[in-house]
C-alpha cells in the first residue's frame, strides 16, 4: 500500500459516499476533488451540478471556480442560476449537496459568515453563504468535508450560514425545511454522522493510524462515540492514482 496524506484519505473517504446514478451539488475546493474522484472512479454516473447553472460536468481538472470555463464546456446542459435553485434545488431533485466549512457545531450547523460574536465588528469577515444555505435546505442529504480541530469544529457556530439540525431533533421540521440536512461529516480524521434520536454527531469511524484521543483534542465539545466505532478502509492504489492524476492535471 503507498503511503497517503491526511487529505488524501479524507478526499477518498468523502468520495465513496457519492453513489453511481446519485446528482451532486457541488462546492469548489474538497467537495469539488471528492466529487470528481467518485465519477473517475466507482461512480461514472454521478451528475455534478455547480451553481454557476453547469448540469452533468465532467471537467479534464478540478475547477477552479465555479465560473471556471472548463465546467461549460463539460456540461451536458448550462442553465441560468435561478433555474439552478428554482427549479432543480428547491424543489428536492438534487440527492446530495456537498459542502464546505469554517466552523461546524455538534448539530451540524455551518458557519462560513463571521468568526466573533458581533456581525458588524468580527474578529475574522469569512466569503459569505453563497448558495449554500440553499443547499443545506433544500438537498435530500447534505455531506460537509473538512479539516478537523477545535477551532473549526465548535460547541456552536458564531454564526448560522447554513441551517444544519439547529438544536436537535425536530428543529429542521419546525422551519418547514425539505431535506433531511447533515447526514455525514468526513474530516482527515474520521467520519461523522448524526444520531437519529438527538441529531447529534457522533464519531462512526477512525481513519487508519489514528486514535481516539487525537479525535477529542480536535473536536470544541464532549465527542460522543458510536458503540460499534469502525475504522474506515484506506486508499487503495487505484483510488490514489486517479486522485493524484486528478490534482496534477
Amino acid at each position: 500500500m503507498s503511503e497517503y496524506s491526511s487529505d488524501e484519505m479524507m478526499s477518498v473517504a468523502a468520495s465513496r459516499a457519492l453513489g453511481d446514478g446519485m446528482s451532486c451539488f457541488v462546492g469548489i475546493g474538497l467537495p469539488s476533488t471528492a466529487a470528481n474522484l467518485a465519477r473517475r472512479t466507482h461512480a461514472p454516473g454521478l451528475t455534478l451540478v455547480y451553481e454557476s447553472g453547469c448540469l452533468g460536468a465532467k471537467p479534464s481538472r478540478l475547477p477552479l471556480s465555479i465560473g471556471d470555463g472548463e465546467l461549460a464546456d463539460t456540461s451536458d446542459a448550462v442553465i441560468s442560476v435561478p433555474e439552478v435553485f428554482n427549479y432543480w434545488l428547491q424543489p428536492g431533485r438534487i440527492d446530495v449537496g456537498f459542502l464546505g466549512a469554517a466552523q461546524l457545531d455538534k448539530f451540524g450547523n455551518i458557519n462560513t459568515t463571521v468568526i466573533g460574536s458581533d456581525y458588524h465588528d468580527p474578529k475574522v469577515r469569512l466569503p459569505g453563504a453563497g448558495g449554500a444555505p440553499e443547499i443545506a435546505a433544500s438537498c435530500r442529504e447534505v455531506f460537509v468535508v473538512l479539516r478537523q480541530n477545535a477551532r473549526a469544529f465548535v460547541e456552536r457556530v458564531d454564526f448560522i450560514t447554513s441551517f444544519g439540525h439547529g438544536t436537535g431533533k425536530g428543529d429542521r421540521e419546525r422551519l418547514g425545511l425539505p431535506g433531511a440536512g447533515p447526514t455525514l461529516v468526513v474530516t482527515d480524521l474520521g467520519i461523522l454522522r448524526p444520531d437519529p434520536d438527538t441529531r447529534e454527531l457522533v464519531l462512526a469511524e477512525l481513519h487508519p493510524g489514528i486514535d481516539l484521543d487525537q479525535v477529542r483534542a480536535a473536536t470544541g465539545w464532549n465527542l460522543k462515540v458510536s458503540a460499534e466505532l469502525g475504522e474506515t478502509p484506506a486508499p487503495t492504489e487505484a483510488e490514489l492514482r486517479v486522485l493524484r492524476e486528478l490534482k496534477a492535471a
